[in-house]
């Protein structure tokens, strides 16, 4: 029986810039960059990518000129300057030119010693991979993790603003140039450190100069506790990233991003970090922040939080239905962040924006105590920080707001910036703290916090917790 086929005729302007998207982004064929397009500007999330093939090449690091700033992942010997359309060298979507390669670190894999990562470096070994955590290659070594402690910057000087580390968890006889296998806690192969340096750093330090403080009940501190003394350092090659069974439509690589963003022609584009649900006051800020832009990319973290967070499962629930009936769908878009939350306040807010502009975001939010945790930094901690950077240098203009909230009087959202609200009471404070609260409670957040739709998941999320067996 003959294939049934379905003829478009498209004016031929659309059809040339079709092809200069396409060639631009390093798609292996035009199939596969259509069906990309097509899942997120149709909202199908059905339509899946295609599944790379088993031999696949792993995923390399990626390389950053500090003339441009922008990613550069085309070859270890290319010497033109890197630019934003270079082309990467692996994604999940684009068939290798062989195995070869995997097979070699299968190979070296397979005779070396094994250190599972913990849930904060698996996330890590997944950005380094994919590119968003560019200029890193690796897992920092002493000299890295020093300047950065002391002054958000890599030995190099090239700004950046948190340690990202891997700790021995019980390698006794390791020496340098010596391979370590990389394993989730099931013990699947996720890649290969060239190990360069074994050392050990004052977490006292560490925690003073990139935390602010020491304070045993700081999650972060309280994470620096819980691993080793020892750090590994050294270049990564992913064979594998890491397995989820939630949200696999949403997990786009920087490289997919930025094709993304030509794709839908947004030359500015602006990125939302969360790690809760998006009720009235983030709404707002998002909504502001299209105002100035082309694009917004909702980008919530769905790596490890800390246990009394709304869980990523219930989260990504309540972003669909909000951009299904809140949202202008054709300027936005949902996509995943895989890191880990470290609650490290303004250099937290840095490192966050750092990463955004690597998936190809021209301006960054940074909102009411960013990346902030119970008293310990101030609400606008964060904004100050980032205002003392070199603008220049950062790459990624951060869109600074105040304080947002339900003005009774007006009866809508509004700033002290835009409202003639003067009396508290006339001045519904929210914050994803309080709606929380309020969900333990057993109360409803009332429609000044969050849409109805989104607090009918989280009343639902949160019976459900509670009916589940200790």
């Amino acid at each position: 029986m003959p294939e049934s086929r379905v003829t478009v005729k498209i004016p031929r302007p659309l059809y040339e810039r079709i092809q200069q998207v396409i060639e631009e982004s390093g798609f292996s064929c035009p199939t596969d960059f259509i069906v990309f397009v097509l899942r997120d500007i149709v909202g199908d999330r059905a339509l899946e990518r295609p599944t790379p093939p088993p031999d696949r090449d792993p995923p390399r690091p990626t390389r950053r000129s500090r003339r441009s700033g922008a990613s550069c992942t085309t070859s270890d010997t290319c010497k033109e300057p890197c630019r934003d359309d270079c082309p990467p060298r692996w994604t999940p979507d684009q068939p290798p030119r062989d195995g070869e390669q995997r097979d070699k670190l299968l190979a070296r894999a397979k005779a070396a010693p094994k250190l599972k990562l913990n849930a904060r470096e698996m996330a890590d070994l997944e950005m380094i991979a994919v590119g968003a955590m560019s200029p890193l290659e690796g897992f920092m070594g002493s000299a890295d993790l020093k300047g950065v402690v002391t002054g958000h910057r890599l030995a190099n000087g090239v700004l950046w603003a948190m340690p990202v580390t891997l700790s021995n968890k019980g390698l006794g006889a390791l020496k340098i140039g010596q391979d370590v296998a990389l394993e989730d806690e099931s013990g699947h192969l996720l890649g290969l450190l060239e190990l360069q340096e074994r050392y050990s750093f004052s977490k006292e330090e560490e925690a003073r100069g990139v935390l602010g403080t020491a304070d045993k009940t700081h999650p972060g501190v309280m994470y620096l506790d819980s691993i080793g003394t020892e750090y590994l350092g050294g270049p990564v090659w992913a064979t594998d990233l890491p397995k989820y069974d939630f949200a696999n439509e949403f997990r786009l690589t920087p490289r997919e991003t930025r094709v993304l963003f030509k794709a839908r022609g947004w030359n500015t584009v602006v990125a939302f970090q969360t790690r809760n649900p998006i009720h009235r006051a983030h709404e707002y800020l998002t909504k502001c922040a299209l105002e100035v832009v082309d694009g917004l990319m909702i980008h919530p973290l769905v790596g490890e939080t800390k246990s009394d967070d709304v869980p990523a499962r219930v989260r990504m629930d309540c972003y669909k239905v909000l951009l299904e009936k809140y949202y202008p769908k054709p300027r936005v878009t949902l996509a995943v962040y895989p890191q880990a939350m470290r609650y490290g306040g303004p250099r937290e807010a840095l490192f966050h924006a750092l990463c955004r502009k690597n998936y190809g975001c021209t301006h960054f939010i940074v909102g009411r105590d960013h990346a902030g945790v119970g008293s310990f930094y101030g609400s606008f901690d964060a904004q100050a920080f980032m205002r003392g950077l070199d603008q220049a240098e950062l790459g990624i203009q951060p869109l600074m707001f105040e304080n947002a909230f339900f003005d009774k009087k007006a009866g809508n959202m509004a700033t002290t910036k835009t409202s003639a609200a003067t009396n508290p009471e006339d001045m519904v404070m929210l914050s994803g703290t309080k709606v929380r609260d309020m969900l333990r409670a057993g109360q409803r957040p009332p429609v000044e916090f969050s849409r109805p739709e989104v607090a009918d998941i989280l009343i639902a999320a949160m019976a459900d917790k509670v009916k589940a067996p200790a």
